[in-house]
């Protein structure tokens, strides 16, 4: 493949692409966001490698879509992606593309029992590449981008043919090709699934370990430091953490220090930022010091998480982990990738009597009831003592 590297601003250079497109039956595609730096995680390049060309596309001057949308939703050509799952939802939620067709490498790895699914990791091992971490966390909405960070992105495609042409040969050779097609199909099917669970957004505070641990009034000061300091982060469009860390806003929640001197003296938090925007937090908690007991808002508690399992399902559940852990043993994948345990409990809470219904469980693939469908159904019904 081409070392040379197309940095498309336009939508003129665009065309170029278009082409390489249309003469490729498989693309491989990387996004970078910029979640790391910024506020939003939005999309902020998306690289491309096909029919022997690579290109780094910029969707924050100009609209890729159009120039995308025809081939990346083509079921007929697959897109290889490695670890597709957020790349798949970035694609679709700024740009609106449904890929058609996948091949996920990471996936395949994982089938394969690699010790590392990591891309650097596996280009290393079965293409002898080894690929700088220098841009891992680079600010990819800054702009321009240098000529070192387009090449470094770059990198993330343009060895993804051969890397995934190897894979799928040894799983075609394992007898595992089939497992990994379902598996993408399945990343396909929950990247779009955008249906409303009808859920609430969780409380923040509960993402704050130690806030449990807090009483009710630093719990209700720690919300408006969350409220302020996202208030911020949006406005200068930094991630949260630039703003200020989660230990220094839960300090400051608890100590509710009484002036802007006092805050920039708290531990870990920013002085220049005490002192620019501290009396904006400082009101929020002279107004919390305000409230009646009655008005605060303690720490959530707990949700119940569903009925608890009843003796008899707590065994059957064992016994089908066993089953599972045995599995995985024998074909030299971890556990998880056998079968997840949430995806066991949901077969012992619906006690399939034979494979179709087996099949039937949401979170079951054929593959799993090829491998060891039998075993789970002999679990699930054999008798204590039995």
């Amino acid at each position: 493949m081409s070392r040379t590297t197309v940095h498309v601003e336009t939508p003129s250079q665009a065309r170029d692409v278009e082409q390489a497109l249309a003469r490729a039956d498989s693309v491989a595609v990387d996004c970078e966001a910029a979640g790391y730096h910024r506020y939003s995680d939005r999309l902020c390049l998306v690289q491309l490698s096909a029919a022997g060309q690579t290109f780094v596309l910029d969707p924050l001057a100009f609209d890729l879509a159009p120039h995308l949308s025809p081939f990346l939703e083509d079921p007929a050509r697959v897109t290889i992606i490695h670890g597709a799952a957020y790349d798949l939802r970035l694609l679709h939620r700024d740009l609106g593309i449904r890929v058609g067709a996948l091949a996920d490498t990471q996936v395949a790895a994982s089938l394969l029992g690699e010790p590392a699914v990591g891309l650097q990791a596996l280009l290393e091992r079965h293409l002898g590449i080894r690929v700088s971490k220098k841009y891992q966390r680079a600010d990819w909405a800054a702009r321009p981008l240098s000529a070192d960070m387009i090449e470094y992105a770059a990198n993330d495609t343009r060895h993804l043919h051969r890397l995934a042409e190897i894979l799928e040969a040894r799983l075609d050779e394992a007898g595992r090709l089939s497992w990994a097609r379902e598996e993408d199909r399945r990343l396909l099917d929950r990247a779009f699934d955008v249906r409303d669970d009808g859920g609430a957004e969780p409380d923040p505070v509960t993402r704050f370990k130690a806030a449990r641990r807090l009483d009710d009034r630093s719990v209700t000061a720690l919300r408006e430091a969350i409220a302020w300091r996202d208030g911020i982060a949006r406005e200068r469009d930094r991630a949260l953490f630039r703003v200020a860390s989660d230990a220094a806003l839960l300090a400051a929640a608890r100590d509710r220090p009484p002036s802007v001197a006092a805050l920039a003296a708290v531990q870990g938090f920013p002085s220049r930022l005490a002192h620019q925007k501290g009396r904006a937090l400082l009101k929020r908690f002279e107004r919390v010091e305000g409230l009646s007991a009655r008005e605060l808002v303690p720490y959530p508690r707990p949700v119940a998480r569903g009925v608890r399992p009843d003796p008899e399902e707590e065994v059957a559940f064992e016994r089908v982990k066993e089953v599972r852990n045995v599995a995985a043993g024998r074909l030299g994948l971890d556990r998880g990738r056998v079968m997840a345990n949430q995806a066991l409990r949901e077969v012992v809470a619906a006690m399939p009597g034979n494979r179709t219904e087996l099949e039937a469980v949401a979170e079951v693939r054929r593959w799993q009831v090829d491998v060891m469908g039998g075993e789970l159904l002999g679990a699930l019904w054999k008798r204590q003592g039995g």
